[in-house]
């Protein structure tokens, strides 16, 4: 029998918005720099506390249970009225972070990695820059954006590394070859550093290439795939649906794994943890 008087412990709630949203005891644990054994007992006493369980938990799933289900978006706002409760008096504008995100990195699942986010920190304003991993970069070292989400390229080694992504050769199911043409593509415009891997693997290979579309962002790219104009070479992740790898049917040279790097210069300890929770949405997504 629960005690309807006792308060809701708020690291609690936060712990199991964490959970449910990044589906992952593992990436809460990321997020508030702690262990799974201690968001698992925060847990296991809030759902002691309701009197119900909030979570389903297997070894290759977390999933919400009906009434967890029912009980996340009142918990949702019980946290934004703590936000609001503990923020200074005087404070008019919400926290802002300025975020770039690659093109290449995007892809269709932004909108989901930004709303977790924002069921992470419900006062923070995020304005998003999309735009190459060059010009990010450019951008960050410039001071204009406190954190960017780019596919490392060069030499350079610092930054946060989330994850690792492999790149295939994407078509439409019904695409073929066409017999002693050059391979048709479908690009980003230059400087796009996935475009420069790609043509250099297939130079080095000895593929003679044509591009017949280039577009101005990732989206653009995969409607040509669809479309059935030529192939490109994207991630998995950010091809298109329905899309299939013709690269070993065609004989096409493999693509080089990429790695997903965050650089950041937040001090402030709430963005910080923050942009944490945007590396392990990235992991859990992934």
């Amino acid at each position: 029998m629960t005690d309807a008087r006792k308060p809701l412990d708020i690291d609690a709630v936060r712990c199991f918005i964490l959970i449910a949203d990044l589906c992952s005891f593992t990436r809460a644990a990321e997020v508030l720099d702690t262990s799974q054994a201690a968001i698992s007992l925060k847990l296991k006493r809030l759902e002691t506390r309701l009197g119900y369980r909030l979570l389903e938990r297997t070894p290759r799933y977390v999933q919400l249970t009906e009434k967890g289900a029912g009980f996340i978006e009142r918990a949702r706002e019980l946290l934004l009225a703590y936000e609001r409760a503990v923020s200074e008096p005087t404070a008019v504008l919400p926290r802002r972070l300025t975020l770039g995100i690659s093109d290449h990195v995007a892809g269709a699942d932004l909108p989901v990695l930004l709303g977790r986010l924002g069921s992470f920190d419900p006062l923070l304003q995020i304005e998003v820059r999309i735009a190459s991993s060059r010009d990010l970069v450019t951008a960050f070292d410039a001071g204009e954006l406190e954190a960017v989400v780019v596919r490392r390229e060069g030499a350079r080694t610092d930054g946060e590394v989330l994850v690792t992504e492999y790149f295939g050769w994407f078509a439409s199911p019904s695409w073929q070859q066409r017999p002693g043409e050059p391979l048709r593509l479908a690009t980003l415009a230059a400087p796009c550093g996935v475009r420069g891997v790609a043509i250099k693997a297939l130079d080095a290979a000895g593929v003679p290439w044509v591009e017949v579309f280039i577009g101005g962002g990732v989206l653009a790219v995969a409607a040509a795939v669809t479309a059935g104009l030529g192939v490109a070479a994207l991630a998995q992740r950010v091809a298109p649906p329905g899309a299939v790898d013709v690269g070993e049917r065609l004989g096409l040279p493999p693509m080089p794994a990429s790695d997903i790097v965050l650089y950041s210069r937040a001090t402030e300890p709430r963005t910080r943890e923050m942009l944490r929770a945007l590396g392990a949405a990235f992991r859990s997504h992934l």
